[in-house]
């Protein structure tokens, strides 16, 4: 098979045809450069981040099929992934991962040494979060990290430092990564049990629901009091309030546990990341109108 016929193999290892994990990575990030700088970050910031989150966010991925490269053939969502199916090799997915992280750690040389340093911890999170899945009982906690590390970053890139007000809306991104994945996680439950994975929606149990919208419940709540730190107006509400009604909606998908609902319940996340963020950049811009 030649390199052209293993590329839209590599894409699909990268997840390229799936954007929601970008995405769910981006809008945290995206939160935190805006908070950083007090509206619009650098340009040459925002671009390093924007392509830098897709890069890792890829690299995770091949990581994770990499890990789960034993268990993604008994799981009916995954049995068709390039590496369950022998399409692409251990070693090409090995080497996949390093070079895009390789890339990604290039594009952050312009930046501060804080920020190059943060993103060590950050790319051990990428790559070791599959492997949680054997012996945490919520690894989706972890996942909230490895996903929300995007903020610290952020804010060392903007200011040169990582204040208290990162490490809240980290806290906040580690409680709704709980509240999204465990909507993922309800979605392979049967299969997860019967191949011996440890997930929030196996360690919830019965009351995997209420946990959901209590994780939703308290992430929006220290987002708002990161806004209130920040100094942030009316429009930051309405965008956190509007989130609130999104997930009101994702009760209604995921309270019969059906896994087509509880699975657009997930992807329909990426619509909570981005009523936060336009909160946050039309109250800087309606602040600057001003």
């Amino acid at each position: 098979m030649t390199l052209t016929d293993k590329l839209p193999l590599y894409a699909r290892l990268m997840r390229i045809d799936k954007p929601i994990g970008t995405l769910l990575l981006l809008w945290p990030t995206l939160w935190a450069l805006w908070f950083a700088a007090d509206g619009w970050p650098p340009l040459h910031i925002l671009v390093i981040f924007v392509v830098g989150t897709f890069l890792m966010r890829s690299a995770g991925c091949v990581a994770n099929d990499y890990a789960d490269r034993g268990f993604d053939g008994h799981v009916e969502r995954t049995k068709s992934r390039p590496l369950a199916t022998g399409a692409v090799s251990v070693k090409e997915a090995l080497l996949l991962a390093s070079a895009l992280a390789a890339i990604a750690f290039v594009l952050i040389l312009p930046l501060n040494p804080l920020v190059r340093w943060l993103s060590l911890p950050a790319l051990f999170l990428a790559v070791s979060y599959p492997f949680t899945k054997r012996f945490f009982a919520i690894p989706q906690a972890y996942l909230g990290i490895a996903f929300g590390f995007g903020i610290p970053m952020g804010f060392a890139a903007v200011l040169g430092e990582v204040p208290p007000l990162a490490w809240l809306m980290l806290l906040a991104n580690i409680l709704w990564a709980i509240a999204y994945d465990t909507e993922y996680a309800m979605v392979d439950r049967p299969d997860d049990i019967r191949i011996g994975i440890k997930t929030s929606a196996i360690t919830f149990g019965r009351f995997d629901v209420a946990a959901v919208m209590g994780c939703y419940a308290a992430a929006f709540a220290l987002l708002a009091l990161a806004g209130a730190l920040a100094g942030s107006g009316l429009p930051f509400y309405l965008g956190l309030l509007a989130a609130c009604g999104l997930a009101l909606y994702h009760y209604t998908l995921i309270r019969g546990r059906e896994r087509a609902p509880c699975f657009k319940a997930f992807l329909h996340n990426n619509w909570v990341g981005g009523a936060i963020f336009a909160g946050i950049f039309i109250d800087d811009l309606l602040r600057r109108l001003h």
